[in-house]
């Protein structure tokens, strides 16, 4: 086991690691996302479609995002996780704040591309720090509380994205003012893009940990095809986990890109008061919902069951099937907003209690990788095609803009129940491979215990 002077000192760092981490999350969604904020302005200034909107939104970002994490998640199973975060930080706020410059669909597209580049170094090496900075029991709080950067940086992309954007778009510019040449949509990018650079500073203070083992053994490097042939022998468990997550990932996505447009286009809202509802949604009953997750698992645990942080995914996804249809047929406004209010908080207390469960059947220096894998999965499913689906159902199967209300329906009503099925059947197999790493683990901690004794035996 560690010594206490050790365990007292991975704690604190572990503690400003996460802090910092969260705030490097928060910030990426915000960059990713704050062109829901910017549906109508981009789509007039380049006179594109929503589908092709959907291309800027999530097929430029993810094109090398999702490829790009599965080196990465190599490299950081090797390599200090602190400087790859760093220089990922650094890059996608140079790219955030050049799409302030783009006057083109064909330069957006390319400069969004870099956006992902950058983003897709944070959050496989950042999994794999949480593994080796905190016990199993503090894991998924951990991990919950990381995954809180997807709902607060996504509420701040709504509210801090309309609000920044209507400054823009009202103040009075003097003629020789260098604000006067770009758009409002431009500036917002801009402005956006600084607080990354402060992030970086802050990372530079956080130190790297031991990698280790189930056991609080420390690990050392593992070829990669080691790893794939431990997910291999686990397929069923990380199939579901993967695959069920990823069509979670499908709703949180596509609804993140056009729930704002959903609001204006079928309620008649403005831009800035869809902006702040859906804003103070994501804010506060995402990141509650975030934080709730790990309360839920640690329920379910203590009711006895292993598999607690994957079966609440299950039921989660359950659960969610009916409202989320129903939400976007509903009369009026405000009882769309009421029924998301719920929506959204049961959907985010998943993430973190899944990444959490991934993290529990993996192997230390396994983690970045195999995260990387997953976020593979569900940035391919969730980014790539979430917002995608949504806009092609919108254009091409009821071919008017105003379906968009449809098209939220129709894939919740098919994603969530597929999930819920995916994530059921592998309970079983989830357990085996949890107890199966930690028997490994025990096994190996003996013999290394008794080679070591046996050396010292004359």
């Amino acid at each position: 086991m560690r010594h206490t002077n050790e365990k007292s000192h991975y704690s604190r760092q572990g503690y400003y690691a996460l802090m910092v981490l969260l705030l490097a999350y928060i910030l990426s969604f915000i960059d990713r996302n704050i062109m829901a904020v910017l549906v109508g302005p981009v789509r007039e200034s380049f006179a594109i479609s929503d589908f092709q909107f959907s291309l800027l939104h999530g097929a430029a970002f993810t094109l090398f995002y999702i490829f790009l994490g599965l080196p990465i998640g190599w490299l950081a199973d090797r390599v200090s996780r602190k400087y790859i975060i760093m220089v990922g930080v650094f890059f996608w706020s140079v790219m955030t704040f050049l799409c302030g410059l783009a006057d083109s669909f064909l330069m957006l597209f390319l400069i969004r591309i870099g956006v992902g580049v950058g983003e897709a170094a944070l959050s496989p090496p950042a999994y794999s720090l949480f593994g080796d900075y905190f016990t199993p029991q503090k894991l998924r709080w951990a991990t919950a509380i990381f995954s809180m950067g997807i709902t607060i940086g996504t509420g701040l992309s709504y509210k801090l994205g309309g609000f920044v954007y209507d400054w823009f778009s009202n103040i009075n510019v003097s003629e020789d003012s260098i604000i006067r040449e770009f758009m409002p949509w431009q500036m917002t990018f801009m402005v956006v893009a600084v607080p990354g650079f402060f992030i970086v500073g802050l990372l530079a203070f956080m130190r790297e940990p031991t990698r280790f083992e189930a056991n609080n053994v420390p690990s050392g490097a593992v070829p990669v095809t080691e790893t794939f042939a431990h997910l291999y022998r686990q397929w069923q468990a990380y199939g579901a986990l993967f695959f069920g997550v990823s069509m979670m990932s499908v709703i949180g996505y596509g609804t993140m890109t056009w729930f704002p447009e959903f609001l204006m286009r079928s309620y008649g809202l403005e831009r800035a008061e869809a902006s702040r509802a859906l804003g103070n949604i994501f804010l506060l009953a995402g990141t509650a919902g975030s934080l709730a997750g790990a309360g839920f698992a640690c329920l379910l645990q203590r009711l006895g069951y292993d598999d607690a942080n994957v079966r609440w995914v299950m039921l989660v996804a359950a659960v969610l099937v009916v409202p989320a249809t129903v939400m976007p047929q509903v009369e009026s406004a405000d009882t769309a907003l009421m029924i998301a209010w719920c929506v959204v908080f049961l959907h985010y207390t998943h993430f973190g209690v899944a990444m959490a469960a991934l993290q529990l059947i993996t192997p230390s220096r396994m983690r970045a990788l195999t995260s990387a894998l997953m976020l593979f999965m569900t940035n391919l499913f969730g980014l790539a095609l979430g917002g995608t689906v949504i806009a092609f159902v919108t254009d091409f199967v009821f071919g008017y803009d105003q379906a968009l209300r449809y098209s939220l329906s129709w894939v919740a009503g098919v994603v969530y129940p597929l999930a819920a099925v995916v994530i059921g059947g592998s309970l079983h197999y989830y357990r085996t491979a949890l107890r199966t790493l930690y028997d490994s683990a025990s096994s190996k901690h003996e013999t290394a215990f008794t080679n070591t004794v046996s050396r010292r035996i004359p």
